[in-house]
């Protein structure tokens, strides 16, 4: 049998999931439907199926969330990075390119953001997808609908073809009535985004419809470099690559298209309503994630972090509780949180980018106050990591650490500082903070000074190839 590449598209932003989701730390790296990360369920739900290692594919800013959720389950992954986002058909052809060989694989494209109620049901649909890929098909998953949603393409199905169908047509998001048409006839799939086809049969029908396409992501992939447990293509090569879909640029056009109906409670999460809609719910019909009390509220989705929410007299709500920000919205109206999300981006807020709790590949940082001319930050370092050699031209910090054990850098000295202990790094002070313990270090940092901003850092060396 030929081997099988799971490639994981996990790029985006995911805003329609704000304030949970943020550009820095967008919802395919959030537990949103269980206690693992929505690109750790990705990789967990092929369990049982004979793959290789995944392929996940990337922009710089999330490598090391990626990296760090990887190795949380024990999986040896292919991380590339994107140098700029160019949609899933330039994604794809660089993962054929980079894949393959004289086995010429099955390459499994799937997003990384997904949702699938019944894996097993998944892996019996893959199961039966593979010798129509074997034999040079272009296979699509298509979702069997339970209902006319406007807000997803649909494919139209064709004659048969092996345990599939022919694709007769792909469509646009239609409105309701045409929606509720598909669904009627039964002769409609949503669709899903995920793909199962040859590396090598991929890249001949983008040779044919999309030429240029292939020559820039072959000339990105030929000056390949690895750093750390990345791999890096060309981005001077790559940045001129057309902006495409896989459906634009291959399916809608090849005669080997083929669509397999999956019914396994996708969804692809793309918005709260959604997110209410596969929760589990209590006998009020309320989808509850968080610390809460609930009197005479019905049909509600409440997401908290720390604090106890307590709801009087609400029906069909969205409440989502953020360290920095509450969201409270009706819930057939939540997707219109791309407006409050559109306007935080003009007036330039940092809650678009980023939480309150930062992730670095050292560990995390909190910021828990600031103020006129000072920041407080609650400081994670995670066993045996290091922070770069650093100094800044704005601001002092003062470390206190509160458990754990800290080998200290500061300017000539180099030194341990352990609990209830601190040190003062003054301003243009080149410094370096390391945890050599077993155990998370821990520490509170005060800064202070005229500009606290994270871009004054000047970095002299960097484990994490940061400097």
């Amino acid at each position: 049998m030929v081997s099988i590449v799971p490639v994981i598209l996990a790029g985006g932003s995911g805003t329609r999931l704000w304030p949970l989701s943020r550009t820095l730390f967008p919802k395919q790296f959030l537990p949103l439907s269980s206690k693992h990360s929505m690109l750790q369920d990705t990789v967990r739900r092929l369990d049982g199926v004979d793959t290789t290692d995944p392929v996940v594919i990337c922009n710089e800013d999330h490598r090391f969330i990626v990296a760090e959720q990887m190795r949380a389950l024990e999986v040896n992954a292919q991380i590339v990075l994107e140098p700029v986002g160019r949609n899933t058909a330039p994604a794809a052809a660089l993962a054929a390119l980079l894949t393959q060989d004289e086995e010429d694989p099955l390459l499994l494209l799937l997003a990384a953001d997904h949702v699938i109620e019944d894996p097993q049901a998944f892996v019996t649909v893959l199961s039966a997808a593979v010798p129509l890929a074997e034999a040079g098909k272009l296979v699509t998953f298509g979702v069997v609908p339970h209902c006319p949603h406007t807000g997803y393409g649909y494919i139209r199905r064709g004659p048969a073809s092996g345990s599939g169908f022919e694709v007769s047509e792909f469509v646009e998001k239609p409105n309701s009535d045409t929606a509720q048409r598909y669904l009627d006839s039964g002769q409609y799939y949503w669709n899903s985004g995920m793909f199962l086809f040859r590396a090598s049969r991929y890249l001949q029908e983008l040779q044919r419809h999309r030429p240029e396409m292939v020559q820039i992501c072959r000339q990105a992939v030929a000056d390949v470099s690895q750093d750390l447990d990345f791999v890096r293509v060309d981005e001077q090569a790559f940045i001129d690559c057309p902006d495409e879909s896989i459906d634009y640029a291959v399916m809608e056009h090849t005669d080997d298209a083929v669509v397999m109906a999956l019914d396994a409670g996708w969804d692809d999460i793309g918005s709260w309503s959604a997110l209410w809609q596969v929760g589990d719910k209590d006998h009020n019909g309320n989808a509850i994630r968080a610390d809460a009390v609930t009197h005479d509220t019905h049909n509600c989705l409440i997401q908290g972090e720390d604090r106890l929410i307590a709801t009087v007299g609400l029906d069909d709500m969205v409440i989502v509780d953020t360290q920095d920000v509450v969201l409270v919205a009706e819930r057939g109206r939540a997707q219109e949180v791309k407006h409050i999300v559109e306007k935080l981006k003009g007036d330039e807020r940092s809650e678009v980018q980023v939480h309150r709790k930062v992730y670095r590949p050292w560990g995390y940082y909190d910021s828990i106050d600031f103020g006129q001319r000072y920041q407080v930050k609650h400081i994670t370092v995670k066993p045996g990591a290091k922070l770069s050699v650093q100094m800044h031209h704005h601001r002092a910090e003062h470390w206190v650490v509160v458990s754990g054990t800290a080998k200290v850098t500061n300017g000539e000295r180099t030194f341990f500082v352990t609990e209830n202990e601190s040190t003062y790094i003054p301003i243009g002070v080149v410094h370096a903070l390391e945890n050599p313990g077993m155990v998370p270090l821990e520490l509170i940092e005060v800064q202070s000074g005229t500009y606290l901003g994270e871009d004054d850092i000047v970095r002299f060396d960097d484990k994490y190839g940061r400097a």
